[in-house]
């Protein structure tokens, strides 16, 4: 695991928050020069710490949509079911977070669609083949706060024995 100080936080901070902030700005708001924040923003990125850079859509500027999450639960709970639903998940582009849960379900899945028809459309469609056990659905009726970056600076202390970032 690569050990991260400081500034490389300041960088993730101002990233997780601004991805398209210019190399001159990003290095003046940790400090630097421009020459050696741009050689620690490449070292995050080849360690994998920095996955990628994406925008935040204002889906509501463009289309109505419906967002909604599904708890759902296999039939079966071997290897190859999870496999088998797994790369079902990935092929779905309307399903735009899934992740596996322990406990009562096996998945949570974030689903963005047009409306309830398209939704329910959908779903048949996941459902044809009959390994869904049951699964509950979740309308969201408005976004209270989502997109925020990580809480990096409680993550640090939490892996830091001595409880310094």
């Amino acid at each position: 695991m690569l050990r991260l100080d400081d500034r490389d936080l300041l960088i993730l901070k101002v990233l997780a928050r601004e991805g398209r902030i210019p190399k001159a700005e990003l290095a003046k708001r940790i400090n630097l020069s421009t020459s050696p924040a741009w050689e620690r923003l490449k070292r995050l990125e080849a360690s994998g710490i920095i996955e990628s850079y994406q925008a935040r859509i204002a889906l509501k500027a463009i289309a109505p949509h419906l967002v909604v999450f599904v708890t759902l639960e296999l039939d079966r709970h071997t290897p190859d079911s999870f496999q088998t639903f797994e790369s079902r998940v990935a092929a779905e582009p309307e399903i735009t977070g899934c992740w596996a849960l322990g406990g009562g379900f096996d998945y949570l899945m974030q689903i963005v669609t047009r409306d309830i028809d398209s939704y329910q459309r959908f779903m048949e469609g996941l459902l044809a083949d009959g390994k869904v056990a049951r699964y509950y659905t979740y309308v969201v009726t408005k976004p209270v706060k989502e997109g925020a970056p990580p809480p990096l600076d409680q993550l640090m202390k939490a892996a830091d024995p001595g409880g310094e970032a």
